[in-house]
């Protein structure tokens, strides 16, 4: 056994803890199919595979010569789905585990994808890269600014490859609206704003606490977090509004509109956060993160505005979402849909050229996966490193942190943490459950 098995094995307490493992197990068919196989050849395997952990796998499996060989769930419904899903567009069954740290002994797997709940990110992706693979991450990178710390920390410790799935790093568009920021042509940029107006997001209704669903080991679901009896809002898709497991908009849009906002800047982190916001759309639901925030960003020479709503889609200049960067000759608007410039006008003369209107084409997902499989073949550099992930969830989470403590938080970049604030640094981590313990990586 390597060193860094043996230290996967001590940090994920794998012989002491009583996390139970699905009754289905690897096997060993797929160790004997690996003699012959084509020498570039990826194999991988995933953990959490009911959202976008699949839509992740289906994107790989668009790509030659790359192989879902496991995955891993604890809805054991999910897995049954899933793997008739796998086999359909792979021609072969994967082996499936309720227990990720089984998936992890297997020696057969170049990468494993991680679409689980942000409040597992951390540990799954190091005991990941602790097992010696290469890791791709969904969005955000961690729960916490410590966790995230820890994440980027063990990345540059195993030498690992970790890409975030902050797929609109690979989008051609976005990055022509980025390099023309940076062209100068919109004059000084002095406000960036970012946003997400959702108007599909309902109320989450009221449920009772039940019991769990059959098949579902719902203990493993919350992993570190503080235990609690089953509850349908607090399980798939609506883990988004509670705050033991996520940061409600501020983290799932705004790491994404919130990176492109940096990216055009070359920002660094910024000195100062504060954020408004609350319950107002929905006073009465089930959530606990607001459904309306503002957060104002202060950097060296512009501030950045994060907004988010929930219910209604008119958000700044038509759009549902989208970044601003708004400058003395001209103000540029980027979205998933594409970009364009609107310029400033003087006496009925505008202040400069506008191109033409930019459209989205093609599939950015797709071309993100791609670039995570030709970084672990060929060297190739990626779109969305850990480094990116890590900045973008960083600063998301300070504007969560100054929601919560209802005052301007600032930021030491040197000491990383709030200065002078004991309550806003207490924020910076969570506490885990035994047997879970964060793992042990500093920056």
């Amino acid at each position: 056994m390597n060193s860094s098995r043996r230290q996967f094995i001590k940090n994920s307490g794998l012989a002491t803890t009583g996390l139970a493992a699905t009754a289905w197990v690897g096997s060993p068919a797929i160790w004997t199919g690996m003699r012959g196989m084509p020498s570039d050849q990826i194999r991988f395997g995933a953990i959490g595979v009911n959202g976008m952990g699949f839509s992740n796998v289906n994107s790989f499996l668009q790509q030659e010569n790359l192989v879902c060989a496991a995955l891993c769930d604890v809805d054991q419904s999910v897995l049954a789905r899933r793997i008739t899903d796998t086999e359909t567009r792979q021609g072969s069954k994967p082996d499936v585990y309720g227990d990720y740290r089984k998936l992890l002994e297997r020696q057969d797997l170049d990468f494993v994808i991680i679409g689980t709940p942000d409040h597992w990110h951390c540990l799954q992706a190091v005991h990941s890269m602790e097992a010696g693979k290469h890791v791709y991450v969904e969005k955000p990178l961690a729960n916490s600014i410590t966790e995230c710390d820890i994440m980027l920390a063990a990345a540059r410790h195993h030498g690992k490859l970790v890409q975030m799935g902050q797929w609109q790093r690979s989008g051609p568009h976005w990055r022509d609206a980025v390099n023309f920021v940076h062209s100068g042509a919109l004059g000084k940029v002095r406000t960036v704003k970012a946003w997400a107006y959702q108007g599909w997001m309902k109320p989450v209704p009221i449920y009772a606490d039940e019991a769990a669903p059959a098949g579902v080991d719902y203990d493993s679901w919350l992993g570190p977090m503080a235990n609690r009896s089953f509850n349908k809002n607090r399980f798939h898709f609506n883990f988004r509004w509670f705050w033991d497991y996520a940061g409600g908009l501020m983290t799932d849009w705004g790491v994404h509109i919130i990176d492109y906002a940096l990216f055009g800047m070359n920002a660094p982190y910024p000195t100062s956060v504060m954020s408004s916001g609350g319950k107002f759309a929905y006073p009465d639901d089930a959530s606990e993160t607001p459904d309306t925030l503002q957060a104002v960003f202060e950097f060296d020479g512009f501030t950045m505005l994060w907004e988010h709503a929930t219910g209604i889609d008119l958000g700044p200049y038509g759009r549902n979402h989208g970044v601003a960067f708004i400058g003395n000759n001209g103000t540029l608007v980027v979205d998933r849909g594409g970009w364009e410039v609107i310029a400033e006008d003087d006496g009925g003369k505008p202040l400069m050229e506008v191109p033409a209107k930019v459209k989205q084409e093609g599939n950015d997902l797709h071309r993100h996966t791609v670039n995570f499989s030709d970084a672990i073949r060929s060297g190739a550099n990626l779109n969305a490193g850990v480094e990116v992930g890590h900045k973008a969830a960083v600063v998301a989470h300070m504007g969560n942190v100054a929601f919560k403590t209802g005052r301007k938080v600032y930021w030491d970049q040197a000491t990383r943490s709030f200065a002078n604030d004991p309550e806003a640094n207490a924020l910076r981590t969570p506490t885990y459950r035994a047997p879970w313990t964060l793992p042990d990586y500093k920056l």
